[in-house]
């Protein structure tokens, strides 16, 4: 899992749609000037967003953004999955876009054991989705140091 400057904008601008949350939208030269995100990359990420279900837009001078669901039903994993792909370190742990290993000496056994890599790093993604899907957007923007359970 690479954590790129795409996730952590979007997440930055989720702190800002998190905080109009049922109030008011947000234009997204607000959102950059605050976040200090450049707006043309900002753009693609709300695009994407939007894309995903996860925000509304309406075109004009009194347009801008809003969130469609609530901040505590959009957990961090979602967002950096939708971003940067799987949260698995190595394919052949991944849960949404699986690779078998083609070159591993391991793939073939059928024993218990397997690949100690591929046990290590399953560990590793699990360790990462455990945190990253159970902690939520409203965790994330209002400070919560503590994940929500689910």
């Amino acid at each position: 899992m690479k954590f790129s400057k795409k996730s952590e904008y979007a997440l930055r601008a989720l702190i800002e749609l998190t905080a109009q949350y049922k109030r008011s939208l947000l234009q997204r030269h607000e959102i950059a000037d605050r976040q200090n995100i450049p707006i043309e990359f900002l753009e693609q990420i709300l695009l994407t967003l939007k894309n995903a279900g996860l925000l509304a837009s309406k075109r004009g001078v009194t347009g801008g953004y809003s969130l469609i669901k609530s901040p505590d039903e959009i957990t961090l994993g979602q967002i950096i999955r939708l971003l940067d792909g799987p949260l698995a370190p190595i394919a052949c742990v991944s849960k949404t876009a699986y690779q078998k290993c083609s070159d591993c000496p391991y793939a073939e056994q059928t024993d218990e054991k397997g690949c100690p890599i591929q046990q290590v790093m399953l560990e590793v993604r699990n360790a990462i989705a455990d945190i990253l899907d159970n902690y939520t957007i409203g965790d994330f923007a209002s400070g919560r140091r503590t994940r929500s359970t689910s």
